[in-house]
């Protein structure tokens, strides 16, 4: 018999690309929106990849209500909880943590409620860091960010506060249903829609001629690919449950990015600009500029996360940057994206 998925947040762009992978693999899957509105656009942009014939159903559930959330996982074997309040960079504490906390807690609930087996929730590699990105060395799933810290960003601290309760649940529960979470870095490569851009917008910025030069800032790139296939594993390992598992990618300077985009694009990257951005410059700017505010704790970041253990319980391998980033880019072209 055929597994069923309950994957949360269906419009977004990683969870799209679990839908995908799962489909691929021969589970029936299950996408919560959180109007029904949406249900077309969804299965049109996981259509143009592979065929969910008739193993692709929607759910009606919001992560501020607990309307919707018993129905969406009944029948279901496993979970994978993607969804999560986006990290806008006016985003307040309020705004961005109650949902957060609150809405994985609603989910894992729900799951618990159930009897599913595996609950695998999306967190972020910042909820495993250092306070200061500009820290030296690599860390692993063992450290936690301390989400008291005064200088974290509202998205930051959600993400630290809302796995952090997700553990507090589950070690309070003693079920059948076990929990498992993965820690990506930053996400890039192919959208499946226009719709569905997530982080990928800095991408189209540097293409389109909107950035005038890139911040000394380091990312460490994961494909979404990578990121879906790494859920999976996290879902089906009998190894996985009860742990936490980096999937951070290749360290890369933001100025990397552009001169891969720049030489890897052809005429397409002819708007590129490969100049670096002094760190005086950056401040400076960021005193009118609030989104660029956000990021300048990170101007010089060197602190980088150790994926292996991903590597050695899941066999997990993701793929180079630059191929993500090139990819990324060919994909918000052919979408009319830029």
């Amino acid at each position: 018999m055929t597994e069923t998925v309950l994957v949360t947040g269906g419009t977004g762009y990683v969870a799209g690309w679990c839908v995908v992978e799962l489909l691929r693999r021969g589970y029936r899957v299950r996408a919560t929106v959180r109007d029904a509105s949406k249900e077309a656009g969804v299965r049109a942009a996981v259509r143009a990849v592979v065929d969910p014939g008739d193993r692709l159903t929607f759910a009606v559930a919001d992560l501020t209500g607990d309307e919707g959330w018993d129905a969406a996982v009944a029948g279901c074997d496993h979970v994978l909880h993607v969804a999560s309040p986006l990290g806008l960079a006016d985003a307040t504490d309020d705004a961005l943590i109650g949902p957060a906390r609150d809405g994985t807690l609603r989910v894992l609930k729900a799951a618990t409620r159930a009897g599913v087996r595996r609950v695998v929730m999306t967190s972020a590699a910042n909820a495993a860091s250092p306070s200061s990105y500009a820290e030296e060395g690599v860390t692993d799933e063992s450290l936690w960010t301390d989400p008291a810290d005064p200088s974290l960003s509202p998205y930051r601290r959600s993400k630290t506060l809302a796995e952090k309760a997700a553990w507090d649940f589950m070690a309070g529960h003693d079920g059948p249903t076990t929990l498992t979470t993965i820690l990506p870095g930053s996400v890039f490569g192919p959208i499946l829609a226009p719709a569905h851009v997530g982080s990928t917008q800095i991408v189209a910025r540097m293409i389109g001629g909107r950035m005038p030069g890139s911040p000394r800032i380091g990312l460490e790139i994961v494909d979404v690919r990578d990121l879906a296939d790494i859920h999976v594993r996290a879902m089906t390992s009998p190894q996985a449950g009860g742990q936490r598992f980096l999937a951070t990618g290749e360290f890369t300077w933001m100025r990397q990015m552009a001169v891969t985009l720049r030489e890897g694009l052809g005429e397409a990257g002819e708007k590129v600009s490969t100049r670096q951005l002094p760190d005086l410059l950056v401040r400076l700017i960021s005193i009118f500029d609030k989104p660029l505010r956000s990021i300048t704790i990170s101007l010089g970041r060197r602190n980088r996360h150790s994926t292996g253990k991903a590597e050695r319980v899941l066999d997990w391998r993701p793929r180079p940057a630059s191929q993500t980033v090139l990819d990324c880019a060919r994909s918000l072209i052919a979408h009319g994206v830029v």
